[in-house]
């Protein structure tokens, strides 16, 4: 069995690797025409394949990806190719289901102003006065700093992609008490802690109940500019959009005019359309909405976590066993 690695891996996961299938041929191509000559009479290729290695492969029957996003891989002839593909989804779900409750505690507990006006050495309670506290209300009044600051156990979580992140983030939500909804287009089996699952054509739905809308979706030719104008108007006016799915699937411009127009209560955004978002775009200047550089995958625990599915996928195509992460290229996930 011969494999074909690039870009090329350093010396200890080659190591990993070899370890993994003793007997097999492990070509670490410094270059593309490294890996255009070793793909000849290759059997799996691991990395990012270019049309013209995969032109070049004679026999070619897996490839593997080091990411987890497809949409800048995929290729038309890579799509025809009879090869299986396999991708690195499941390493950040954890992780980046911190950063969407993260996101969440700030709106509901209003962190995101406090830390502004902090640097503004700034006492002010939102929703009142400095000087008011929340038991200054009457018998049966509520408070407007108590209004202001959420309870999270009153408050619903919609879930659009119900996938690996998606489900992470459902269990986090329910833990605090949350209530959770979400669409999926081929989930059909509804976990527990989810009140109800539905396919995307019911995306109004779940807007409609939602206080957060939490994108965890793939970037697909279904999921491109998913959230536009349309959608935007049927969130609550109370509600605040979370996006750590991919940045073409939310059209900038539509959210900008939906913020400016109190359609949405806020955003927080880790991927955009364009990255990184340019200083002048409007989106920064909105305290009502959160903006971080395509972070929340980040983790010590990522690069073990990569490594250890490179070696066993090439444990199992050597063994002969499925393989993990299998994708529909026509999908792009």
């Amino acid at each position: 069995m011969k494999v074909v690695i690039h870009p090329p891996v350093d010396a200890d996961r080659l190591a990993r690797l070899r370890a993994a299938t003793p007997t097999a041929t492990l070509v670490n191509a410094a270059d593309e025409a490294e890996a255009v000559r070793g793909a000849a009479d290759a059997d799996a290729f691991l990395g990012k394949i270019s049309p013209r290695v995969l032109a070049a492969a004679g026999r070619l029957r897996w490839v593997q990806s080091f990411t987890a996003s497809l949409e800048h891989y995929l290729f038309p002839e890579l799509v025809e190719h009879p090869c299986v593909l396999t991708n690195m989804r499941g390493l950040f779900s954890d992780v980046i289901a911190d950063q969407v409750m993260g996101y969440v505690l700030c709106f509901a507990r209003n962190l995101h102003i406090y830390v502004r006006q902090q640097l503004e050495r700034k006492w002010a309670p939102v929703g009142g006065e400095a000087a008011r506290v929340s038991f200054a209300a009457g018998p049966g009044e509520v408070n407007p700093i108590d209004r202001a600051h959420r309870h999270l156990a009153d408050q619903t979580v919609g879930v659009v992609g119900l996938g690996a992140i998606g489900s992470e983030v459902a269990r986090r939500a329910k833990a605090f008490g949350m209530r959770v909804v979400a669409v999926d287009p081929r989930r059909t089996d509804r976990p527990p802690e989810v009140e109800w699952l539905r396919p995307p054509n019911e995306l109004p739905a779940l807007l409609a109940e939602s206080d957060y809308v939490a994108i965890a979706a793939p970037h697909t030719p279904a999921t491109a500019r998913m959230f536009g104008q349309e959608q935007l108007r049927l969130m609550k006016p109370s509600a605040y959009l979370i996006n750590v799915g991919r940045g073409a699937i939310v059209e900038l411009s539509a959210l900008v005019d939906a913020l400016r127009a109190g359609e949405i209560a806020g955003a927080a955004l880790d991927v955009f359309e364009v990255e990184p978002l340019p200083a002048h775009h409007s989106l920064w200047g909105f305290p009502n909405v959160i903006l971080t550089p395509h972070v929340a995958g980040y983790s010590p625990q990522i690069a073990e976590r990569h490594l250890g599915v490179l070696v066993e996928n090439l444990r199992r195509f050597a063994a002969g066993e499925p393989l993990l992460n299998v994708v529909d290229k026509r999908e792009w996930y």
